[in-house]
């Protein structure tokens, strides 16, 4: 099993500055290039002081000048947002710069405050990922390429350049719904998921719907991977372990607010909501424990076969902290999951 380390670009301070905000989400990359992590990943969000990203191509080619080996995975990117005869332009370049460690994971987007205001309903955003998703594939794949669908009507046209590999870079399908995991595995995705806060038969109901996809597959699904991502932090002690779970709290009102809520943003800060999960059922489910308990909480995830985890570590703490943690994260759990990585750590 490998580890990713989310650049979620957490901004409930807005005093801070979003220069330093993406300052400190590149020394994590950075660290987690040298310490063995597979992969750093990165949101995309517009108009929003959380998950802060609206240019994570940009910042994926930022982080590649930067490290030497870590892959480079959007988690995710909202196609519904995005004109694909631009933006499969982007994605080649971007894939040219990163030299091939860019990994793109997509999806039709989650909030309803942002995606609205950016003029795309969001009764419309799974029709329009669907039919952005095939005009993305087919630009990539495929020259002189001419649509009359729903939202794309166009002449004959090729993307240049063309991509270094055929098809493009690797791609990953963004889905929750277990169902959804079976159909986008069958259809030959790569699969992020996540089950949020917390719910464990959730987590049962998406890989077993990913593993039936592979075993119906046969041999045309070995390669396929299945992702998840996890809200977590290393925590020294029971103190310790109480103030990041209260401040994961206050994390996930604001979560809350934009996703599920009504989407109340003042000046582009997200209004702090009372989280509806209760703190303790939050503090159980998530991944904020001392090292030995994240071992004995990752130890199921590794036998259900899944491939990656991501774990987010930026909610709202000292920055220094979550270093502390990536670090401490890479000593002292991975060795346990993972095979001897030669880093390049100090």
């Amino acid at each position: 099993m490998d580890f990713s380390i989310q650049l979620s670009s957490d901004y409930p301070d807005t005093s801070y500055g979003g220069a330093r905000v993406y300052q400190d989400m590149l020394d994590q990359a950075v660290l987690a290039d040298q310490l063995g992590y597979d992969a750093v990943s990165i949101t995309e969000h517009h108009l929003i002081n959380l998950l802060m990203m609206p240019a994570p191509l940009t910042f994926a080619t930022k982080i590649a000048a930067h490290t030497k080996r870590v892959k480079i995975m959007t988690s995710i990117v909202v196609l519904p947002l995005h004109d694909m005869r631009i933006y499969a332009g982007e994605v080649v370049v971007a894939d040219i710069f990163t030299e091939g460690r860019l990994m793109l994971g997509i999806g039709r987007g989650a909030f309803r405050y942002e995606i609205e205001r950016l003029g795309v309903p969001m009764e419309e955003t799974q029709a329009r990922f669907n039919e952005s998703l095939d005009v993305l594939q087919t630009l990539l794949r495929e020259e002189e390429v001419s649509w009359d669908g729903e939202y794309y009507k166009f002449d004959a046209l090729t993307v240049m350049p063309r991509p270094m590999t055929p098809g493009g870079p690797q791609m990953m399908m963004a889905v929750m719904n277990p169902e959804g995991i079976y159909h986008c595995t069958k259809r030959g995705f790569h699969i992020q998921t996540t089950p949020l806060s917390g719910n464990h038969q959730l987590l049962l109901d998406q890989v077993d719907g990913f593993n039936r996809a592979k075993s119906e597959m046969g041999s045309a699904g070995d390669h396929l991977t299945l992702t998840l991502s996890r809200v977590g932090h290393i925590a020294a002690n029971d103190q310790d372990r109480q103030r990041k779970v209260a401040a994961a709290h206050k994390y996930y009102g604001r979560f809350d607010n934009v996703f599920t809520g009504p989407g109340l943003v003042d000046n582009g800060k997200i209004q702090e909501l009372p989280c509806k999960t209760p703190i303790d059922e939050l503090g159980e489910s998530l991944l904020i424990c001392t090292p030995q308990e994240m071992v004995d909480k990752l130890g199921p995830y590794a036998d259900l076969g899944i491939d990656r985890v991501i774990v987010n570590m930026n909610f709202g703490l000292e920055a220094q902290e979550t270093l502390d943690s990536i670090q401490c994260f890479a000593e002292e759990v991975m060795p346990h999951f993972t095979k001897p990585a030669q880093t390049n750590a100090a």
